[in-house]
Order: structure tokens, then sequence, then C-alpha cells
């Protein structure tokens, strides 16, 4: 194998990988060498066990603004380059029939990712594509119009053109260690800084953790030196061990970026839907008809709290959770909705990348063409996925950049090699 050389080396059979691979292999005009390498014997575990194994392929609207990282024009062209409707057609082209649930997500009709995984593998076979499994990548240099392989074992190939595809640092168990952030770095790119993202936190609070189960509606905001920098909407869950739920996943990603100089805080408000004033209103009106009501009661009917939590977050406020009511005194009064609405969260740290769904940072976008994903450093190398500096909520959107990055990558390193790409 490694003494002809490749048309395309694609290092990294994750999501963009196998679509980088496929799309290659499908424009190319002529039978080609392509060949797509994986550390690991198994491949496609994130696949397998994103959306609770399911696999939340993509989503109904994707827009710029469900990512972080890098300028948003270079996310907006390459989402229109291929698009939620594009990667809709594209699974059920290979079989994956999809279904829209209610929240704007989309999931085989399976609702097993193996199906999405295994439409994928039966693609890159039909197409010709060979996939290497168990064979590390950890170096890669320019010599003359060839970029030279080296792995484990003494592998080495040569390749005409080379995608990047190798993930970031999240969930090291799946293979994804950081060795294409140093083999991009050896090629004169730049990483910006690389942090945890859509990851739990953490609380040395032992009365939330006791909550551990209990899932409510929540507003997250986010302050970096007493400034607020970013607020998320979503269902919030208390653990064994801190904080998670999608609105905390999708805020994590601002408090990992920070040090503790930087006093990153999250404050919470636990009725997101409704203004304080709305509740208050409502707080004066019972106090007046049903003056004996208990403060918990009146949280567990009005705001809709489980009774659990409802008596925890009195009792931080330094409230019975017995008080009546009409007895409510103004400071008492004060208390109340600073809790409801104004929480200062006792996030202790995040759990890192062993349960981050993604990577913030990478790759600096100012460095590859949005219109093809070449780099602007070393023409013939792409870069596609999880190893670019973006990051989107969670939601399927870092799926949907896996897909459209990878197409665009595999589609542009075809046409450079032969000019015209199939039609």
């Amino acid at each position: 194998m490694s003494d002809e050389p490749a048309d395309i080396a694609i290092i990294g059979a994750g999501a963009a990988g196998l679509t980088a691979a496929i799309q290659a292999a499908r424009n190319s005009p002529f039978p080609s060498r392509i060949f797509l390498f994986d550390s690991r014997q198994k491949i496609g575990a994130k696949i397998l066990i994103s959306g609770g194994t399911r696999c939340n392929v993509t989503h109904r609207q994707v827009v710029p603004a469900d990512y972080e990282g890098g300028p948003r024009h270079f996310v907006k062209h390459v989402l229109e380059a291929f698009s939620p409707e594009k990667t809709r057609i594209f699974f059920e082209e290979i079989g994956v029939a999809l279904v829209l649930e209610e929240t704007g997500k989309y999931f085989p009709t399976t609702h097993s990712g193996r199906t999405v995984l295994e439409a994928l593998l039966n693609e890159l076979r039909r197409r010709g594509a060979q996939l290497k499994t168990g064979t590390k990548i950890t170096a890669i240099k320019k010599d003359g119009e060839f970029f030279l392989l080296s792995g484990d074992a003494g592998f080495q190939m040569a390749a005409r053109r080379v995608i990047l595809t190798p993930g970031g640092l999240s969930y090291p168990e799946t293979g994804s260690d950081g060795t294409g952030y140093r083999i991009a770095q050896s090629l004169g790119h730049t990483i910006r800084k690389t942090s945890p993202a859509l990851t739990p936190f953490t609380t040395d609070d032992a009365a939330w953790k006791l909550l551990s189960g209990v899932a409510l509606p929540a507003r997250l905001t986010f302050y970096r030196n007493g400034k607020k920098v970013s607020e998320r909407t979503g269902s919030f869950l208390f653990t064994h061990f801190g904080f998670s739920g999608p609105v905390a996943l999708d805020i994590s990603r601002f408090f990992t970026a920070c040090d503790s100089s930087q006093a990153p805080a999250i404050e919470a408000n636990f009725i997101p839907h409704e203004s304080a004033e709305n509740l208050k209103d409502r707080f004066s009106k019972a106090s007046r008809e049903h003056p004996e009501k208990s403060l918990r009661g009146f949280l567990t009917e009005a705001a809709a709290f489980p009774a659990r939590f409802a008596e925890t977050l009195l009792e931080k406020a330094g409230l019975d959770p017995r008080l009546r009511i009409g007895r409510c005194r103004s400071g008492e009064c004060r208390r109340l909705f600073r809790a409801v609405f104004h929480y200062p969260l006792e996030v202790t740290g995040a759990v890192g990348y062993k349960k981050a769904e993604v990577t913030a940072g990478g790759v600096d976008l100012a460095e590859i063409k949005d219109s093809t994903m070449e780099s602007r450093r070393l023409p013939g190398l792409y870069f596609a996925g999880e190893i670019l500096d973006v990051d989107g909520r969670i939601g399927g959107f870092n799926f949907q950049w896996a897909w459209s990055s990878g197409t665009i990558a595999g589609a542009s390193a075809v046409k450079s090699l032969y000019g015209v790409v199939k039609t």
C-alpha cells in the first residue's frame, strides 16, 4: 500500500473524515487512490454515543449564530455550501431516513447512531475509498509535490493531497488526543487556544448534589470580570457531581476558556420565560387571597418548581420554606426574587475533555480558505471538522459543521487534482 502514492489521504475517520472521503470519491472523475486513516480499530465512536446513542444528525435551522470561535462569515459560507437541507438529502440517498422532533432536531428513524455509521461505511466502500483502521499518522511533511505521511510501526506513505480531520481533544477514549493540532502546527498553522466545550459543571455544594435527577428550565448568564459575556436558555439538570443539561453544556465553553484571575461566574434565572415583575404581581395577589400559603407552596404552584428544588432554593436564600407568604417582609421578598431570578450558581469547575462533546479553539480560520477548506499556508492541505476553531451549540450543530466542512474539503481536494469534478 505504501509504495504507490495516494491521490488523497484523509486523517481521522470521524464524521468529517468519513464525509470528506465519500465526497472525494463521489466527485472524482477517475478511479482514485483515496485513503482514510484512523488510529482506532473501531471507528465512529462519537457518532454512536451522541444524542444518547441516537445521533442527532442535524437541526431544522442552522445559522452562524449557533457557533462560536472563528469569524461567523466563514461559518456562513461553509453552511451555505452544504446546508442542513442538503445534509438531509445526502443521508436519505445513502439509506438513512430522518425524523424531525419538536425540538428541531433530526434523528434517524431507527433512533440509533449505528444506522448512521453503517450507512456512511457502506457508501465509503461503494465509492471505492479505502479505510485503514489501526493506523495512527503521527507526522506529515511536504516534499516537493507530495506530502510524506509517517505513522506507528514505521508506516510511511506519500500523498498528493491531505485532508486533516482528526478531531480535537474531546472524549479522549474515542481517539481524540490532539495529534492533529501538533501536525497542523508543524505544517505552519496557528492553533487558537483550546478548551473543552459542551461539558458538564462540577460543584462542591452538597445540597445541590442531593437534587440529582431534578430538571427544570433555566437561563444561565456567564460573567467574566463582572461583565456579561453570554446568555443561554434551556433545560437544566442537577447531577450527583454538579450541573448539566443542554443549557449548562451550551454555556460551558465560556467558563472553561477562562482562568480564575478572570473571575468567571454563572448566574441562574430559574423562571426564564416570565418576568420578575409578573411573578411579583402574582405573589402580591396570592399573599392577599391565600396568606397562609407557604413560600414553598407558592413556588411549586406559581413557578412549577419541583418541591425538593423549591425547598433547597429557599434555604439557600436564607428563607424558611414554611414561611407564610402573608407574613413575608420586604427584605425576605427581595431575597426570594433574587434567588429565583439572579442566583449565583456555585460552579467550582467543569468535568473537562473527558465528557466534552466538542473542543473549542483549534486551527485559526484566518489561515483557511472558506470556499475550499484549503490551507492558505500550504497548498494541497485541507481541513474539516473539530480541528478547526469552530464549535457549535448542542443539538446537531457540530455534526452539521462536520458534514459541511467535510463535503467542501473532499470535493475541493479532487477538483484541485483534476480541475473538474463529476457532475
